[in-house]
């Protein structure tokens, strides 16, 4: 006899059938709603990122072009050495009033008598005052151009630097901006004549600290890093290196040294001020070394470096698998050899990673510095560590509290400087990993 089958029967597998399958349609929409706010939240990150790039190159890009004032110059023997003591007193070349033989060249130049005080004082504004150090030394390289004229390309005031770049609304009213008219008119004249026009700036590469934006560089402040990431390098390295194989490979699992384990995580965690604190009150107040010294900022540095680095190469060496250290000690290797012959080589690249990314997370630090004075006007290249000096972004924090209008892009050119530092130093680290990393 054939059974029959009621529709009560079906309906509670059906019924189970679309609910497996309504949730299967929700899991899925879910999925795709969270993939959809990662897209979002990456955009909006890159938004930003974009919008940050974009209005510092657009303000600093203009910091690595300067205007020159390309125009023959008389050295006249009558203003540098009346007197023609040169020969017995080598000094008097320096302390020459090389202004007034600038100030003059661009007269003559725009057809100015050098009788009309007044029309000179408004072309010796158009003229950087840093024109002494330049045209000083031209004389005390070659004495033997006074008396002379020779083509030099001068470097233009900044308030006329701004005003050639477009920074300046020359349209309002002559009250209200630093150029006058009547120097308006002699830009156009320079300028038509191919006398006035942009260069390549390599001072902002070269120069010292200066207060005029024109003649400004972060020359000093690349020595003083380079001087503070030698020294961190050098010590943090090797210091860390050997602390996480210690930590890693010899020292026993007890309280000890899980104690040190969550301090080393902690410190990598402390604001850096607190770094710039210590810095302070112990090389500086403590041990006395000098203040603004590049010195005590590669020590202060490398103390923040450190536990990166620890982390970095604990890291790394957990990564190389146990079998390496197994076949080394099997083959009557001792736990020294094991270590320095087969598992440090295989870490290396983790270890050069972490170490490089310390670097350049130490390399933008300025609150530290800050503390320990390296906020000097320093004008002169330090010849060691022990040289009052300042930092790439010490030398960024100080630009961006100045006065002046020409300072906003020599701030946003050094910031792109220190971004390509960091960009070429991060690229480096991708590229040894890459290189020598070796997957298991």
């Amino acid at each position: 006899m054939t059974d029959v089958v009621t529709p009560g029967a079906i309906a509670p597998a059906a019924t189970k059938k679309v609910r497996r399958d309504i949730g299967i349609k929700r899991r899925y929409a879910s999925e795709r709603r969270f993939q959809a706010y990662g897209l979002a939240a990456i955009c909006f990150g890159l938004l930003f990122l974009f919008l940050l790039l974009w209005s510092v190159v657009g303000k600093g890009y203009t910091a690595f072009q300067q205007t020159m004032i390309t125009v023959p110059v008389e050295f006249s023997e009558q203003i540098i050495d009346p007197d023609n003591v040169r020969a017995q007193n080598p000094g008097k070349l320096m302390t020459a009033n090389y202004p007034v033989v600038a100030r003059n060249a661009v007269a003559k130049a725009l057809g100015v008598s050098l009788d009309d005080r007044t029309s000179l004082r408004a072309v010796n504004a158009m003229i950087s005052d840093s024109i002494r150090t330049q045209l000083r030394d031209l004389v005390v390289a070659d004495p033997g151009i006074i008396g002379t004229t020779r083509t030099v390309a001068l470097l233009a005031s900044g308030d006329l630097d701004s005003v050639v770049k477009g920074q300046v609304d020359v349209s309002v009213n002559e009250q209200n901006r630093r150029i006058s008219d009547q120097q308006l008119g002699w830009v156009k004249q320079l300028t038509e004549a191919g006398q006035l026009g942009k260069h390549f700036n390599t001072g902002i590469f070269f120069n010292g600290a200066s207060s005029r934006p024109e003649a400004a560089g972060v020359g000093v402040a690349l020595i003083g890093s380079f001087y503070m990431m030698l020294i961190v390098l050098v010590l943090s390295l090797p210091i860390g290196v050997a602390a996480s194989i210690y930590l890693e490979e010899f020292a026993p699992k007890n309280r000890l040294t899980d104690l040190i384990e969550v301090n080393i995580n902690n410190l990598a965690a402390v604001p850096s001020i607190v770094y710039g604190l210590l810095g302070l009150s112990v090389f500086i107040n403590f041990m006395g070394f000098p203040r603004s010294a590049s010195l005590v900022g590669g020590l202060v540095l490398t103390l923040m470096t450190l536990p990166t680095i620890i982390i970095a190469t604990r890291a790394a060496l957990k990564a190389v698998p146990p079998s390496i250290r197994a076949a080394a000690l099997g083959l009557g290797a001792s736990k020294m050899q094991t270590i320095f012959h087969h598992v440090l080589p295989l870490a290396m690249p983790g270890i050069l990673t972490g170490t490089i990314i310390g670097l350049a997370h130490a390399l933008g630090e300025t609150a530290p510095l800050l503390l320990i004075g390296m906020v000097a006007f320093v004008a002169n290249y330090p010849t060691t560590p022990m040289d009052p000096s300042t930092a790439l972004p010490v030398q960024i924090y100080m630009w961006a509290n100045e006065a002046e209008r020409a300072f906003v892009e020599r701030t946003s050119g050094a910031i792109i400087i220190l971004l390509m530092f960091l960009i070429v130093m991060n690229v480096g680290a991708i590229l040894l990993r890459r290189r020598f990393e070796r997957r298991w």
